[in-house]
């Protein structure tokens, strides 16, 4: 009786603890993401160089290690290297000979600088200002070429401000924060400066002047929730008109000297920042502002150069992110090569590794999810007859891109690699770079838009709307599991990349989107009631979103809303078009294939990083939230009031 005792007593102890576990940890009706994802968030570490991992972060790394495999044989002989990758393979070379790289030092660098100390004044300033800014040396403001809003076939010329600092303007508004990473960032040009040559005492009076020039012009910057609406950045106006209001620069001299054809207009994209431009930006500010472009420079050219410079010129983006550590030599070596010549890889990619049987399955599902998409624009209950024709317009002219581009754009062609063997070095090779691709971005002005262009290299692990050409792109590298597999069943390919599919066609009517037409331009093609209603449940998404609290933080439903609208149209779509298919629909494996996804692990600086500037919510937000919006997530999983994922239906959000 005594061991029977001793045994019940045991049993209830176990199941007493049992209970307590029950109730601390979360079940999948109270919080499905961190269910789903409970194995790999307590197994998965945050790389030391990085500040989060995640599912894209993982593939990328995945495919990054086959080519470094593939460009490491072709460097060492034991691969041919395709005519289209020498000049890319050239540069890898260099990226790579740390050895050169170190015993050069700040020798590459000093030439740059030295042409800025050069400058005395204004007038010289003026002088120089074209080649300088050809040369993409460190200037108050800039110009590029992109299609033009209004009209989309064809190119306009952009002309707006630099970068700051501190890269955003909330950064600023705070003055704890401000005053930090003032100080990490002025810490780390001044160790730069000093390695490139300077005293300790010249270098701090440059960093000192730099700091207050920087921060003058954060003043006329805008925030990153002002900055999330795409239309803000545009604003026609006449350069005679523009030339007249800035006094200090000869804007029309200036663009003769750049282009072939000086335009009549010109798109600013901050007109309160060029109105103030010659307060910025005078005789009297001009010590201050050749500060700033030494410190600039020497960050820019930093990462090119030996390194120790390479290391310290990662000091700020660490404190930013939270990373441990900067980026190992090796992995730097290849993003510096992979960012001039990513298009180029990416078509290696994938032909290389991308099959033709995924891409046209791929592209079937696409196709299949458009037409569902096309049906519930036609059966939707709020948009007049009028707005569903235009609406549909859009979709039937969306252009469709999938795994690669048959050809690299020709400004490729115009790359070329000088080798070591020929006195080539790293930093040289860069600044030809950017002068020959500044070259070619200014040609197009007043061109026809290439409508056939990707914004992704087929290397990417991601997906992408672009809102002035009404495309959807999605590049090879993230066509592949977990995301997209001929071996997964389709619902966990639907809850996955027919999810990503419907996003980006989601994006098309998003709060950016929804301002633009089937050609890409901008322009109203609501009715007014339409509009207002389409309005109201955007409003409805961010009060969804709004304030929720998050890494110590917030999430600003204003500044995530287009995402946030594309996730839900994306989501509810992607169901949609699974129940469509041949197969049976297996709602489990679709939600947790959605889940999955999203996973997610990010220092506490990195998510509140995120929050201040990424246009996205946070990862487990987004999975969560989008599912507490569908009613077939509730009858799936029997989830009802009193669960942490319940919703009630009449706050459940659905615009598309």
């Amino acid at each position: 009786m005594r061991a029977r005792n001793v045994l019940c007593l045991v049993m209830a102890l176990m199941m007493a603890v049992s209970v307590c576990l029950a109730e601390e940890t979360p079940g999948l009706k109270d919080d499905f993401y961190a269910v789903v994802n409970a194995e790999w968030l307590e197994q998965t570490e945050i790389p030391s160089d990085a500040p989060e991992v995640s599912v894209f972060s993982e593939l990328g790394d995945q495919v990054q290690e086959v080519l470094k495999a593939d460009f490491q044989a072709m460097l060492d002989g034991e691969k041919a290297v395709p005519e289209e990758l020498t000049d890319f393979i050239e540069l890898y070379r260099l990226a790579a000979d740390y050895e050169t790289r170190n015993a050069l030092g700040a020798e590459p660098l000093k030439p740059y600088l030295e042409r800025i100390e050069a400058l005395d004044g204004m007038d010289a300033l003026r002088e120089n200002l074209a080649d300088l800014m050809m040369a993409g040396m460190p200037l108050p403001f800039g110009v590029t070429v992109m299609a033009d809003m209004a009209d989309a076939s064809v190119n306009a010329l952009y002309m707006g401000p630099c970068a700051l600092f501190l890269s955003v303007k909330d950064y600023y508004l705070d003055d704890a924060t401000r005053t930090t990473l003032q100080g990490v960032y002025g810490q780390m040009s001044k160790n730069l400066l000093v390695m490139a040559g300077k005293t300790e005492e010249e270098a701090a009076e440059i960093v000192s002047q730099a700091l207050a020039f920087d921060e003058s012009l954060a003043a006329y910057s805008r925030t990153a929730e002002e900055r999330s609406d795409a239309t803000v950045s545009y604003n026609p106006q006449p350069l005679a008109q523009l030339d007249e209001q800035v006094e200090n620069f000869d804007l029309t001299a200036l663009l003769g000297d750049l282009m072939k054809e000086v335009p009549e207009t010109v798109i600013v994209t901050d007109p309160a920042y060029f109105e103030a431009l010659d307060e910025l930006v005078s005789d009297e500010t001009f010590p201050q502002m050749k500060s700033w472009m030494l410190v600039a420079m020497v960050n820019a050219v930093a990462p090119y150069l030996s390194d120790d410079f390479r290391v310290q010129a990662a000091a700020f983006s660490l404190a930013l992110s939270g990373a441990a550590e900067p980026t190992g030599a090796e992995e730097a070596a290849y993003n510096v090569a992979m960012g001039v010549f990513s298009e180029v890889v990416g078509i290696y990619y994938g032909k290389t590794y991308f099959g033709e049987e995924a891409r046209q399955d791929v592209q079937a599902m696409v196709e299949q999810i458009v037409d569902v998409y096309r049906q519930r624009l036609t059966e939707n209950e709020w948009l007049s007859d009028e707005t569903r024709e235009m609406a549909i317009r859009k979709l039937d002219h969306m252009s469709i891109h999938v795994g690669y581009p048959d050809e690299a754009r020709p400004m490729y062609a115009l790359l070329k690699t000088v080798p070591a063997s020929e006195g080539g070095t790293l930093v040289d090779n860069m600044m030809a770079y950017t002068r020959a691709s500044a070259e070619y971005v200014l040609g197009l002005c007043g061109q026809p838009v290439d409508r056939s262009e990707w914004p992704l290299s087929a290397n990417t692990v991601n997906a992408m709307y672009t809102l002035t050409n009404n495309s959807i792109n999605f590049p090879a590298a993230i066509l592949q599991e977990p995301f997209y597999s001929l071996e997964q069943s389709a619902s966990a390919n639907y809850g996955a990349i027919g999810a990503v599919i419907a996003h980006e066609i989601s994006h098309a009517f998003d709060p950016n989107g929804s301002k633009f037409d089937e050609n890409g331009s901008l322009a109203n093609w609501w009715t007014k009631e339409d509009l207002a209603k389409f309005e109201e449940l955007s409003q409805a998404m961010i009060e969804e979103f709004d304030g929720l609290p998050f890494a110590g933080g917030t999430v600003n439903g204003t500044l995530t809303v287009t995402e946030n609208v594309a996730d839900a149209g994306g989501l509810s779509c992607a169901l949609e078009a699974l129940k469509q298919t041949e197969d049976e629909p297996d709602l489990e494996a679709f939600f947790t294939s959605w889940a999955r996804a999203w996973r997610n692990k990010a220092t506490e600086a990195y998510m509140n990083l995120n929050l201040t500037m990424d246009v996205h919510a946070p990862s487990k937000l987004r999975a969560n939230i989008q599912l507490q919006n569908l009613n077939d997530f509730f009858t799936t999983f029997g989830i009802e009031e009193g669960d942490g994922m319940y919703r009630a239906p009449e706050d459940r959000v659905s615009i598309w």
